[in-house]
């Protein structure tokens, strides 16, 4: 499992370091990119059986972001109809954004940006 997880991250990172060298995108395009492409990848069925197959590998990427929000939208379409896609939403991925928005401002804290 952890040789798995350890490809399976190193061979996502790569993909993307070689995109970000090799065009003029910016890291927050790839970020974005690798986000819908969890989100389509969970459209398709296939990022539950990465999950399953490489394990913390695949939960600790910004793609496990897209696949939360998809797998999220659907459980509220489910279970509250249209509204319920939104609801889900905000419940499924804000302990995610207030985790990161925390995690930022006490690193700010710690370390001194370079100009």
């Amino acid at each position: 499992m952890y040789i798995s997880a350890f490809l399976f991250a190193g061979f996502v990172c790569l993909i993307c370091q070689i995109v970000f060298d090799n065009s003029k995108l910016t890291p927050g395009h790839i970020t974005s990119s690798v986000t819908v492409i969890g989100a389509i990848l969970s459209f398709l069925g296939i990022y539950d059986d990465i999950v399953s197959k490489c394990g913390a590998g695949a939960t600790v990427l910004i793609a496990n972001f897209g696949h939360m929000l998809y797998s999220a939208g659907i459980k509220g379409y489910e279970e509250a109809g249209f509204l319920g896609i939104f609801s889900e939403l905000l419940c499924s991925s804000g302990i995610a954004i207030v985790s990161v928005i925390v995690l930022s401002f006490v690193f700010t804290l710690i370390f001194k940006a370079r100009d």
